[in-house]
């Protein structure tokens, strides 16, 4: 019987689940592949560390390069992370002629075109399942599933530590600080949180999945990004009040000749089945023409799910091997030669519902004058309410639009910014429903 043998790049946390299945589970995978699939080695700077499996005698090595010039290993899988040696390290393996299984988004959304021109070209499998919302078929559904579908859109909750910090906001009424302080403290989130809380992480994974969906080429610079740092407990207090909850959101449409593309704090209904997702728990809405609204969800991090994501990765490519095949599934979903440069939509060309709070000073005539300002921009107000929170001399003004465009909300609340009874800058909050009517 053939084995195939599995190089694995990395073993820390998730790294390590791989190892854990790979190990633990090998007669349940055997069962179902028809053939052992062997971890020969494991690269990783820690050889001493204690990681509880039980691994082969002379597996570590602390030199990745041995591995992937190994020519008895079959599988590169990459689990070191970051865009400088795995870049260089998956590069030598497709040059190797070695399948390659990643779940590095930010090398993917970054390099990723690249990547995928070299392994197309070697004739190798590049996999990435595990780049995009950890244990949950978001790719495979994708590339798959939604094959003869048009996507027309997609939404969803991409970022574990975000959603976790905005429960706790809601439900607990916790600052954004103390939230992301218990997130920590949980392991949900990183000593430096910047890449998770300002919507980086959640930009990689959506420019990912927006190239599998429309067959463009991967394209992470022009995505809009917004992260959470400045919701306060008060706008998620008033969102509730009106039927809303405040997720962080990537929002994809495909508008033919471009895409909207954007990651933001975003409203959404209560009886929208995103907004029902909660703590680190990952959900995303994919619209086809044919399939209507589908929604996958499930633990989108962690050392297992993204592990079982990875190893779903590492069969596929362990049953082409033994049938003799590569590339059945184009990379990209698409074949390369019919992904096209597709632009992305600027911010300021969208429209949609806004939710604007202004902390402004208690005298009459205040609401005529930003009215008044709105108004000459073309933003309808739909509803209005002037909340009796004095504080420091001010009161908060919160109203909710009707559909307007991003640009023409950028310059009213420019002006309104300059007015003389505004104690702060205007909270400005998108919102989003499912059929792009009125809201309220």
């Amino acid at each position: 019987m053939r084995e195939i043998n599995i190089g694995l790049l990395g073993c820390g946390t998730v790294g390590t689940g791989v190892a854990k299945i790979l190990i633990e589970n090998r007669e349940l995978i055997r069962s179902r592949v028809g053939t052992p699939l062997v971890l020969k080695r494991v690269a990783d700077i820690d050889l001493n560390k204690e990681r509880g499996i039980s691994f082969d005698e002379g597996v570590f090595t602390s030199d990745a390069q041995k591995v992937v010039d190994d020519p008895e290993i079959d599988i590169i899988i990459e689990m070191i992370g970051g865009n400088g040696i795995s870049k260089d390290l998956i590069l030598r393996a497709i040059k190797n002629g070695k399948q390659v299984v990643t779940a590095n988004k930010a090398l993917i959304a970054g390099q990723g075109n690249a990547l995928f021109k070299a392994a197309a070209d070697k004739g190798v499998d590049l996999a990435y399942e595990a780049s995009v919302g950890g244990c949950i078929p978001i790719i495979k559904t994708l590339r798959e599933s939604l094959v003869g579908n048009h996507i027309k859109s997609m939404t969803g909750i991409l970022n574990g530590t975000c959603n976790y910090i905005l429960s706790k906001i809601t439900d607990d009424g916790s600052t954004f600080e103390e939230a992301l302080s218990e997130a920590q403290a949980r392991g949900y989130a990183e000593a430096d949180p910047t890449l998770d809380v300002e919507g980086f992480d959640t930009a990689h994974k959506l420019a990912i999945i927006m190239s599998l969906a429309y067959g463009m080429e991967i394209n992470l610079k022009d995505i809009y990004i917004e992260g959470i740092s400045k919701i306060s407990p008060m706008d998620i207090e008033f969102a509730g009040q009106f039927g809303y909850r405040i997720k962080l959101l990537v929002i994809s449409k495909n508008k033919g000749d471009r895409v909207e593309a954007r990651v933001h704090p975003t409203m959404i209904p209560f009886d929208n089945l995103l907004s029902n997702v909660n703590g680190t728990l990952n959900a995303i809405t994919i619209s086809g023409d044919a399939v209507g609204d589908i929604l996958l969800y499930g633990h989108g991090a962690g050392m297992l799910p993204t592990a079982s994501a990875v190893i779903s990765d590492t069969v596929d490519i362990a049953r082409n091997i033994l049938t003799g095949t590569h590339g059945r599934i184009p990379l990209l979903s698409y074949q390369m030669e019919n992904i096209k440069k597709i632009p992305v939509m600027p911010v300021d060309e969208i429209s949609t519902h806004y939710y604007f709070r202004f902390s402004a000073a208690d005298r009459p005539g205040v609401l005529s004058k930003v009215s008044g300002i709105l108004g000459n921009h073309d933003i309808s107000i739909k509803s209005v309410h002037q909340k009796g929170r004095k504080s420091n001399g001010s009161v908060p003004i919160v109203m909710l639009t009707h559909i307007a465009k991003e640009a023409n909300v950028q310059k009213a609340l420019t002006k309104i910014v300059c007015l003389d009874v505004m104690c702060d800058r205007p909270v400005l909050i998108r919102i989003e429903d499912e059929d792009g009517q009125d809201l309220i």
